[in-house]
């Protein structure tokens, strides 16, 4: 069955998104919806369907008819967002072990494209696959209310995660090296070594918050 074609209003999220987290558009760049319109070839409509799911994301601030200005990453911010991580994290860890070899392909599949950006230096798509590879365990403990808790969660800690592998390009490989960690230890380890090595995987990403930049 062929893919379906992504929507407007789909390309211009996926294209605003990924330069947000590109740094091609930084935090307070303003964006118009005219100009968005006129670079996607589409009408406004679908413009502002793209920027109210950005809003909705925290990664952009809506001026209505306007457009919208890009949301400057707040360290505050990111740092309860990390702690709420935590929390939801080490709860699926703990949930999904029964089952874990149900995830071990498709974990694996994100951790290969993660693998891949290491020569390419490719900071989206590591962000990318890096959130997918924690929503799948999230989404497979079975609380559909924490799942969509979790997603918005990691939408807003985009910005900083990827700027902070901008900044310092060791992060990449640490966050390579993390995920292979756990996808070892799903594979031959104990829950309770899931569990820590999940406390270590966010704290590590909170204590870079704290790092001089």
């Amino acid at each position: 069955m062929p893919t379906p074609f992504p929507s407007a209003a789909e390309r211009v999220y996926v294209q605003v998104k990924r330069d947000i987290l590109a740094g091609a558009l930084s935090g307070g760049s303003f964006v118009t919806e005219g100009g968005l319109a006129e670079a996607a070839g589409v009408s406004r409509t679908p413009v502002r369907e793209a920027l109210l799911r950005l809003e909705s994301e925290g990664l952009v601030r809506l001026y209505p008819k306007k457009g919208a200005l890009v949301v400057p990453p707040s360290v505050d911010d990111a740092r309860d967002v990390l702690e709420a991580r935590l929390v939801i994290e080490e709860w699926a860890a703990r949930a999904v072990w029964p089952h874990r070899a149900e995830l071990l392909p498709a974990l694996e599949v994100e951790l290969e494209l993660m693998r891949a950006t290491l020569g390419t230096q490719d900071v989206v798509g590591l962000v990318e696959h890096d959130r997918r590879f924690h929503a799948i365990v999230v989404r497979a403990a079975g609380n559909a209310i924490l799942a969509r808790t979790y997603q918005g969660l990691r939408d807003r800690q985009l910005t900083i995660v990827a700027a902070q592998f901008r900044r310092d390009r060791e992060r990449i490989d640490l966050a390579v090296a993390g995920h292979t960690r756990l996808l070892e230890i799903l594979r031959t380890g104990t829950v309770e070594e899931l569990v820590v090595e999940t406390h270590t995987h966010v704290h590590t990403a909170l204590a870079a918050l704290q790092a001089p930049r």
